[in-house]
């Protein structure tokens, strides 16, 4: 089957589908607001604001994670009619990773960050799981699963993916031996060790799908096909202890489809892999925040060249501003999935409609420093009054429509910290990247990796 672009965002994002209500709702958040961002810290050094963005990106996990599971709730906004009690489990996966971070740089004393991460996996190891694979939302309270969709009312390989890559590095950080880190270490290994992943093949070694019901089955019958974010599905899949998927399933699937090779410049840029001009950008942060690209290849491509070229397309688009949007400009850019002035959108320099999500710039540090540096100043010295929060810059806004969101999305702030990490002090890569288990996965699919010549765990 071919699949456009189009349809692929509408299919692959499936948040759209679901969070174009929001177009008849008014933007507000659950609590009252006691923040003013014209208190903000001024005239702060780069070292000291990129401290700042983390942290206070941090309290949204933190502070305003679900009080019975400690999952991180979808949105900041009462969400779809299911009112606090949605968590996300691909949010959640970045949530952890930017607890890992807390800890380390001790924000939260390291026990209670190790509680909190216990409570969450107690949580995940009673709620509904399909195969051992978790759905894309969860009741946050009784575990019980809360359809993203008619039919995706089951498990959902991708967002499982992403619980599990930042799972993993929890596994690696937290190493003491003492009863509260060796019991979340023990409770994560028989998550991952009850992950089904050949499930989600249907026994054909040429497929892999994304979701099962048990309700409906298959019927949602879409192939884990690339260039997209899902690259973190295929190695952690590779990557299982106990029911793995084979490399053939990722040559003949992942790398099979119209959209997969590019080799296309746009604007002077090569483009090895992906949608003409890259897509949104959250394709290189959500298999990134744990997956090492620096001097990751395999036969398809080298993963740093792809997201730094990718990112620099998507920057280079917005200085360049065809549409003519307010605002873009070298120290104003960055196109990904998320709200916006009329619903929600997967914003990319073909989708461009003038809204700039901050996660798409600051998640890119590693990829673009000095671009995203720009764009952090800009956003923080000249529009903090707008956009800063008491969980950080809220998730969007377009300035041609003087629209400002008051929203936050688990997935869009988690990345912000773990990937500005990464820049700093390659912290969460380093942890995945020696798991042993993912070691054998990204072998078994032909990868290079300078973390595959370290033995051990070292």
């Amino acid at each position: 089957m071919k699949i456009t672009f189009r349809y692929l965002l509408c299919i692959t994002l499936l948040f759209a589908a679901a969070e174009s209500f929001a177009q008849k709702r008014k933007n507000t958040n659950s609590k009252p607001p006691l923040f003013n961002p014209s208190d903000r810290p001024k005239n702060l050094s780069d070292t000291a604001l990129l401290e700042l963005v983390q942290k206070q990106t941090f309290k949204y996990f933190w502070d305003f994670g679900h009080p019975v599971s400690g999952m991180s709730r979808e949105r900041s906004n009462a969400a779809y009619d299911y009112g606090d009690e949605v968590v996300t489990i691909g949010g959640t996966g970045f949530g952890v990773m930017a607890m890992v971070v807390a800890a380390e740089r001790k924000w939260q004393p390291r026990d209670s960050v190790a509680a909190r991460l216990l409570k969450m996996v107690k949580f995940l190891s009673k709620a509904d799981h399909y195969h051992g694979i978790f759905p894309h939302w969860l009741n946050g309270a009784t575990g019980k699963t809360i359809p993203f969709g008619r039919k995706d009312d089951g498990g959902d390989l991708v967002e499982t993916s992403f619980l599990f890559q930042g799972l993993l590095a929890v596994r690696q950080y937290f190493d003491a031996d003492n009863d509260l880190e060796r019991d979340l270490r023990n409770r994560i290994q028989w998550l991952w060790n009850e992950a089904e992943w050949d499930f989600y093949t249907r026994e054909n070694p040429n497929q892999l799908y994304w979701h099962w019901s048990p309700n409906h089955g298959w019927a949602m019958n879409f192939e884990l096909r690339g260039y997209n974010e899902t690259l973190i599905t295929y190695i952690l899949g590779a990557s299982s202890p106990r029911y793995p998927i084979t490399a053939q399933v990722y040559n003949k699937c992942w790398a099979q489809s119209d959209h997969f090779k590019n080799g296309k410049e746009f604007y002077g840029i090569k483009l090895p892999l992906g949608f003409d001009y890259g897509g949104p950008l959250f394709f290189a942060h959500y298999s990134f925040v744990g997956l090492d690209p620096r001097k990751l290849k395999d036969q398809y491509a080298d993963y740093w060249e792809q997201n730094v070229n990718h990112t620099m397309i998507n920057y280079k688009h917005c200085v360049a501003n065809p549409g003519k949007f307010k605002g873009y400009g070298e120290n104003n850019w960055g196109l990904t999935a998320s709200d916006t002035y009329n619903g929600y959108n997967a914003h990319s320099p073909t989708n461009d409609f003038g809204t700039i999500t901050p996660t798409a710039a600051l998640s890119s540090f590693p990829y673009t420093p000095e671009q995203s540096m720009k764009a952090l100043r800009h956003f923080y010295d000249d529009l903090g009054d707008k956009i800063w929060s008491e969980y950080g810059f809220t998730d969007a806004f377009n300035e041609s429509q003087n629209w400002y969101a008051k929203s936050h999305l688990a997935i869009d702030q988690g990345p912000i910290i773990v990937m500005i990490e990464n820049y700093r002090t390659g912290l969460l890569w380093k942890l995945f990247m020696k798991d042993p288990d993912v070691k054998n996965g990204l072998k078994k699919l032909g990868f290079e990796s300078p973390a595959l010549e370290i033995s051990g765990n070292n």
